[in-house]
């Protein structure tokens, strides 16, 4: 299960599907058909031809990480640019909008905000940017 490594990647700016209820045939043909590359920690998916795939070697999040940016590259649009739940790509919120919805020592310490547009869910540079910004350091 990789689920862990989708949510980072997606913070990352990954476009990452993320289904752990399907079955090998279905994210075979997920995979093929949105041209996707398939993650997996099963040896026997990833040899599957007709798909692209990367046997995902360690249990580690970091290496797992480093793993997927040493086989495909950085992400196309860098990070905090897509929602860590549902994959949408997060557009520019005004503080005065995020007011509201944010606790109070967040308004007052951030400038920036993204608002999800498929979950609303609203993010901002919190602590996790801080170690997103470690691992990718030591990508260079």
């Amino acid at each position: 299960m990789l689920g862990r490594l989708a949510k980072w990647l997606r913070l990352l700016g990954y476009d990452t599907r993320y289904d752990n209820s399907a079955d090998d045939v279905t994210l075979l043909r997920i995979a093929q058909s949105e041209n996707r590359v398939l993650l997996t920690r099963d040896q026997t998916l990833s040899r599957q031809r007709g798909v692209r795939s990367i046997w995902i070697e360690s249990q580690d999040l970091e290496a797992q990480i480093r793993q997927v940016h040493q086989c495909v590259g950085p992400p196309p649009d860098g990070q905090l640019t897509r929602c860590a739940v549902c994959n949408a790509r997060l557009e520019r919120l005004d503080k005065a909008d995020a007011e509201p919805r944010v606790p109070p020592y967040v308004y007052q310490t951030q400038k920036e905000f993204r608002k999800c547009p498929d979950c609303s869910r609203i993010y901002w540079a919190a602590t996790h940017v801080e170690r997103m910004q470690s691992i990718l350091r030591t990508l260079e």
